[in-house]
């Protein structure tokens, strides 16, 4: 039997999106993560191309969310803002600068194909030290 997703978590999401959209987040991937840990049903990770946008990306998803009626479980991250965390319980969202992201390559941990963050560069991010 397959589970159809909450319509709360839909609009969780969507709400989220939304958020970093507007704050001109690069390359949102939302991936289903219920399968996977009964800790949270979906994850988000997008990028934003400086520290100061990383922390406003941040902070617009806890905006936007709180206002629409969700809690917000914690935020860390944003005092470095390289990498911020938003904790809405069953949304997770991750905002990395690209090269932190690369680094980590989270997508790929939780079985999420890896966007090609630089497209139109001519090398990884990894590769520019070489």
């Amino acid at each position: 039997m397959i589970e159809q997703e909450l319509p709360d978590m839909q609009q969780m999401t969507a709400v989220a999106v939304n958020a970093l959209e507007d704050v001109k987040a690069k390359d949102i991937v939302v991936l289903d993560t219920a399968d996977k840990t009964p800790l949270f049903a979906k994850m988000i990770i997008a990028s934003g191309d400086s520290t100061r946008q990383v922390k406003a990306l941040a902070n617009n998803v806890a905006v936007d969310l709180k206002a629409a009626g969700f809690e917000i479980l914690s935020s860390e991250g944003q005092d470095s803002g390289e990498w911020a965390l938003v904790d809405a319980g069953d949304l997770v969202v991750h905002i990395m600068l690209p090269a932190v992201r690369d680094f980590y390559d989270i997508e790929a941990l939780w079985g999420g194909e890896k966007p090609s963050y630089h497209a139109g560069a001519a090398k990884p991010w990894h590769a520019a030290d070489n």
